[in-house]
């Protein structure tokens, strides 16, 4: 290992053109931590909130962006018992995942599931860990449940028709187009919502309403989704790509027995991340090693072409997960 290393750093506050190679020292693992020689990152919209300024990392987090990555693991820090040196392994991070080598506690690291390349393995933590915590977890989802997710087509989007799908949910999609939309049957969906031709309000109506709803739109899908969903329904909000503010009329929520809730990943404590890859290691995993559930890939980008891979993500027109090849 040498002292220093490639990254890709956000030099400023902004569009993807602020995203630019640079040098920095290389990590050192903390007590309880690993440093994971990065062969791929994954590309997030986190990542592009981080790069427009509005996604602070938590205290001591590293200033770079990436929130997951695949690679090998490399340095041990004191304590690390459940690693050893040469591990493969596919990590949630802190940040930092646009570099060649990255530290993360050993708790928060999973094994690349059995047959799985290290690009598609890259893509799993930071969409299974919070599919997994939100979907299941928070919002309880049931065998036999009606679920609507938004952006079906999304990284988030195709993990959670295909888990919701796997354990006995009746799975509802919306995606942009009719592309998209075929892409969220393919995996599970029993119904894809074309958002731009139909009211997916008026065909959960139809269905009954949606038990659980998970939603990363916000904006004027949240008094919508308050009446897409069923007596007793749940709303998980993970993030909000049209805005936070609102105007809701909580007497719906409240005569309906309606339940809104939600999280976000990344500012939540180690522990918590490590009792979330406990339970996924216990019961997702042995999917993945089985190819029952897995990653779709829409594309991937060198590392040094960051921007261009964020361009991507912000189009809106890929499908599934994008990466950036880091190692070689």
């Amino acid at each position: 290992m040498t002292e220093t290393m490639r990254a890709i750093e956000i030099t400023e506050p902004g569009g993807p053109e602020v995203l630019k190679p640079t040098t920095r020292p290389m990590p050192q693992p903390a007590a309880g931590q690993v440093v994971i020689k990065v062969a791929y990152a994954g590309v997030n919209r986190p990542d592009a909130l981080q790069r427009a300024g509005s996604y602070a990392p938590p205290p001591g987090a590293s200033d770079l962006p990436g929130l997951e990555a695949s690679g090998e693991v490399v340095a041990l820090g004191a304590g690390v018992e459940s690693l050893s040196l040469g591990d493969k392994v596919c990590a949630l991070l802190p940040g930092g995942g646009y570099a060649e080598y990255v530290a993360t506690p050993a708790a928060h690291c999973l094994p690349v599931p059995q047959g799985m390349g290290m690009k598609e393995a890259a893509c799993l933590p930071e969409t299974f860990f919070t599919v997994w915590s939100n979907v299941f977890q928070r919002g309880g989802l049931q065998a036999g449940e009606r679920f609507l997710v938004h952006g079906g087509s999304s990284g988030i989007g195709t993990t959670a028709i295909q888990l919701a799908h796997h354990f006995g949910a009746r799975v509802f999609a919306t995606a942009g187009s009719d592309a998209k939309c075929k892409a969220c049957t393919d995996l599970g969906a029993e119904r894809a919502i074309n958002y731009r031709d139909e009211d997916f309000v008026a065909v959960m109506k139809e269905e009954g309403g949606a038990n659980l709803i998970l939603d990363m739109v916000g904006g004027d899908y949240l008094p919508r989704n308050v009446k897409a969903l069923a007596e007793d329904g749940r709303l998980v909000q993970i993030a909000f790509l049209q805005g936070p503010k609102v105007e809701l009329n909580f007497a719906l929520v409240m005569m309906r027995r309606l339940t809104i809730t939600g999280s976000t990943l990344r500012p939540q404590s180690d522990l918590a991340k490590a009792r979330i890859a406990d339970s996924l290691r216990e019961t997702v995993w042995p999917l993945l090693d089985t190819g029952k559930v897995g990653p779709v890939m829409d594309s991937e980008f060198p590392m040094d072409q960051a921007a261009e891979a964020h361009m991507r993500m912000e189009s809106s027109g890929h499908i599934g997960k994008i990466v950036l090849k880091v190692a070689g």
